[in-house]
């Protein structure tokens, strides 16, 4: 047996997960927008995780369509701004919905602006109902309020979920003490805790969402959504990644 086959082998160690995806991870190597062979590996690794007996859940962002605070920056009314970036998130969550039901998962979106005729709206029970039938639940939308980063959004229904662990997919394999893409001698964490990430201010996800992980004992597990299944082996503890957690 090869080792990446004994990595997806071992037992998950959450029982409900929440994963954040970037609306930058679904563009893949183009500069806006969605690449398709990205959005069906993602979904490929979801489904691979779900099959472990995992209920997942997701958050995404809207940043390769449109970003609210770059829309404020060029003179743009920020709330109306961070408005437009929500429904960038439900283009997002379309376009995974459908890869992952391509790939054989049931899926629900449920978002947090109402829009009954492309979602399901975000009601805390039917959302957890959802996930103990199997079903993987996507949140759209955001907070529903502007002024809040999808960051937040996903700490906030890993909260409202219940979830084990809040996993957060960016281009690189944890947290560095420098940018691994400029500086090569940058070293990665294994673990941190979460007010050091607040005091150092090491960029993992923005401040409220920290605080609110925080709150709740949600440890944070950073990895690289970029390499097929690194989502399954982070949750049985192998592979590269960095753990957030009250102690280092």
């Amino acid at each position: 047996m090869s080792e990446s086959q004994t990595r997806v082998d071992s037992p998950p160690k959450y029982k409900r997960v929440l994963l954040k995806i970037s609306g930058e991870a679904l563009m893949g190597g183009r500069e806006y927008g969605l690449d398709a062979d990205m959005v069906a590996q993602i979904a490929a690794d979801v489904a691979k995780v779900r099959d472990l007996g995992v209920e997942v859940c997701l958050v995404v962002g809207g940043g390769n369509i449109f970003r609210g605070v770059s829309g404020a920056a060029r003179g743009m009314e920020r709330a109306s701004a961070d408005y437009m970036g929500m429904l960038a998130t439900v283009i997002n969550a379309l376009a995974l919905q459908n890869a992952l039901e391509n790939a054989g998962v049931k899926t629900r979106v449920l978002s947090a602006i109402p829009m009954a005729t492309v979602a399901e709206p975000y009601i805390r029970r039917r959302a957890v109902r959802h996930m103990e039938k199997g079903r993987v639940v996507i949140f759209a939308a955001g907070t529903g309020n502007p002024f809040f980063t999808t960051d937040t959004a996903a700490a906030l229904r890993a909260s409202e979920m219940g979830c084990d662990v809040l996993l957060k997919g960016t281009k690189v394999d944890g947290v560095y003490d420098a940018d691994p893409a400029k500086n090569p001698d940058a070293t990665r964490y294994d673990t941190l805790s979460y007010m050091r990430v607040l005091t150092e201010d090491l960029g993992v996800m923005d401040h409220a969402a920290i605080s609110l992980a925080r709150e709740n004992a949600i440890p944070i597990l950073v990895f690289s959504i970029y390499r097929p299944g690194a989502f399954a082996e982070v949750l049985s503890g192998k592979g590269c990644f960095t753990l957030v957690r009250n102690e280092e």
